[in-house]
């Protein structure tokens, strides 16, 4: 996983829960980075999965909405590092259909190793679309996260739906409606 991913994640604990809550969390992980990350270098997923169990036990949250929340926050994180990419569409549902084929291209040429999900478009109109998340790391709520906050960045909101097609989240149906 791209160290980005575990840069931004630590800046959200910080920035939510304290400086403190992020050394115990790095302590209270089983990490071989030790909790030294930068935005470039690559990290084994399973110190995330560290990570944020860690912050789950510490906080009393649970770990996916702990996951969902990340997505809030990393959408501005991504916007501040990549403002063309994001300045080239006109509205959220162009800026979510355009993840496959123009947004991850972008990302694979900044990071060749980058293990991407991938966002299958099933159907699109001008005011939905309906697409299939899969990644083996099952981080949907990431996903809807950062779908919630695309909206909000354009000054638009949707209903935002989705359904489990495997009980581990690795492939998952959203549904996506503009409001308005």
């Amino acid at each position: 996983m791209k160290g980005v991913v575990f840069t931004e994640f630590l800046e959200m604990v910080e920035s939510k829960f304290g400086l403190e809550t992020v050394d115990t969390i790095i302590e209270n992980s089983n990490l071989p980075s030790e909790g030294i990350y930068t935005s470039v270098g690559t990290y084994n997923f399973n110190e995330m999965v560290s990570l944020i169990t860690s912050l789950s036990s510490e906080v009393k949250t649970p770990v996916g909405d702990l996951i969902y929340a990340f997505g809030l926050f990393l959408f501005d994180g991504l916007a501040k590092a990549h403002p063309d990419v994001i300045k080239s569409y006109n509205s959220p549902l162009s800026l979510i259909y355009s993840i496959e084929d123009h947004i991850h291209v972008h990302v694979k040429k900044l990071y060749p190793d980058a293990e991407l999900p991938t966002f299958k478009i099933l159907e699109k109109t001008d005011t939905s679309i309906s697409m299939v998340y899969s990644s083996s790391r099952g981080l949907y709520q990431l996903a809807h996260g950062l779908i919630e906050k695309s909206f909000e960045h354009f000054n638009s909101s949707a209903t935002v739906t989705y359904k489990l097609l495997n009980e581990n989240g690795t492939e998952v149906k959203f549904d996506i409606t503009q409001n308005g």
